[in-house]
């Protein structure tokens, strides 16, 4: 497909490509470029290979449903798809309540096992609404009721089901500090009471899952020289080792420990934010910081912790090399919900302008709605409030695409428009920071999967 004579923000550059075309196919996006260039494409493939431009939508029968050579976009606005780097789509069903409220266990504080994907509720009618808002990838994930709540997912807003719809079932590990697990667990007369009870249960597991990696090396040792003695013919063949005893819990924490996978840390107040910095220094863990109300307050010690990070030997759990200065690696802040009141006493210092200090100070920064807290759907308004308080418009629109990309550890592939990256795209009439535009067009892996013209 060829989208052309649009207006493309990159995300690559602070100005857009005028008069601007992208060419496109399932895989990938082929060529951004401007002016007639895309001419030639329609002359050197639209005849002999029709096929390039196919739309997939496939009927019954597996055929085709129709095709679509080219687009004249009359000007309007190409953008990345929208990203959300944290929100509990699916997982807190739209006006379901109880019955649909599937995002916190609150039975163990430590759940690392949950799997946000065995919850997700794919046919909620709010994947509808974010897709037909621009949205097209989401991380959700367990809630903040428990310590170590479990694995978000990432996935597309427009598959036909969930496990078509994942690009990451295990993207990180949800942990949580602060008010929350306090409240879930203290009225019930258990761990955590107070936030040095969150604390120690957070490393705990984490020295758990480290025991645990060891004594399953050591198995796997015992069993591979016990497998190859019995190809060689000797007397003194080991004994028979004992069959290791797998724990679900740990296992699910053995990518944290190992720097494979970040934790995803709820935090509001300032000291909570410091608790997770810490936690994650002492055990060399990649991170994020997710909500950091009170981040603004900080964002000087934040912005050190994130240069510190960038050290080749930060954030690589048990495999540091402990002869070189080491340490957590933060890999950026999700801000949000910003749409809201003060709800709770850690949230006394909300305010519209926390992204804009974090960002002004370096950090990379993406927003977040927290759905269901702020609709998915409000994700771009989101953004254009955190503009409102001081985000520059360009770092506001990255905030949604590439740096929420690059945060969740996708930009290979996703977050901007550039040759090789997938093919999600939202077509706007104007800025998605306008109240007064419409989306137009979504593309989703090279396909039109919301087409609103007229």
């Amino acid at each position: 497909m060829i989208i052309y004579n649009a207006e493309i923000y990159t995300m690559e550059s602070p100005e857009p490509i005028r008069n601007g075309y992208v060419i496109f196919d399932r895989k990938k996006i082929l060529e951004v470029g401007s002016g007639d260039g895309w001419q030639a494409w329609m002359e050197k493939f639209g005849d002999e290979n029709p096929d390039l431009f196919i739309r997939r939508d496939y009927a019954e029968n597996d055929e085709p449903a129709e095709t679509m050579q080219s687009l004249d976009a009359k000007g309007a606005r190409v953008y990345p798809g929208f990203i959300d780097a944290h929100s509990h789509l699916g997982l807190f069903d739209d006006s379901l309540n109880d019955e649909g409220s599937d995002g916190n266990e609150i039975v163990s504080p430590i759940s690392p096992d949950l799997r946000a994907i065995d919850g997700i509720h794919y046919a909620d009618v709010c994947f509808e609404e974010a897709k037909n808002a621009g949205v097209t990838m989401v991380a959700a994930g367990p809630g903040s009721a428990n310590v170590v709540g479990g694995q978000f997912a990432l996935m597309k807003t427009y598959a036909r089901s969930l496990d078509r719809a994942l690009v990451d079932p295990y993207v990180a590990m949800k942990a949580a500090l602060g008010e929350n697990p306090k409240m879930c667990y203290g009225k019930e007369n258990k761990a955590p009471q107070t936030r040095m009870g969150s604390a120690a249960l957070l490393r705990g597991v984490l020295i758990e899952a480290i025991e645990y990696y060891e004594k399953k090396k050591q198995s796997e040792e015992k069993w591979a020289e016990y497998n190859s003695a019995q190809k060689k013919d000797a007397d003194d063949k080991p004994e028979r080792p004992d069959i290791f005893e797998k724990d679900m819990e740990l296992e699910a924490m053995l990518p944290v420990i190992k720097g494979e996978k970040p934790l995803k840390v709820h935090a509001h107040r300032q000291d909570d934010i410091l608790t997770a910095v810490r936690i994650a220094n002492e055990f060399n863990l990649k991170y994020t910081l997710d909500h950091c109300t009170e981040g603004h307050l900080i964002a000087d010690i934040l912005k050190e912790e994130y240069d510190a990070g960038r050290s080749e030997n930060r954030g690589l759990g048990i495999f540091t090399d402990v002869d070189k200065p080491h340490g957590g690696k933060l890999l950026g802040v999700i801000v949000g919900p910003i749409i809201g009141d003060r709800s709770k006493p850690e949230l006394s210092h909300l305010t519209l302008a926390t992204a804009g200090v974090l960002a002004g100070e370096g950090l990379p920064v993406a927003i977040m709605t927290d759905h269901p807290c702020v609709p998915e759907q409000y994700l771009p308004l989101s953004a254009a409030l955190a503009k409102k308080g001081g985000l520059s418009e360009q770092a506001a629109l990255q905030s949604i695409t590439v740096k929420a990309a690059e945060i969740l550890g996708v930009s290979e592939r996703y977050g901007t428009i550039s040759e090789g990256k997938a093919a999600d795209l939202a077509v706007l009439s104007g800025s998605p920071f306008d109240l007064e535009s419409d989306v137009i067009m979504v593309i989703g892996d090279g396909r039109v999967v919301v087409d609103n013209r007229k």
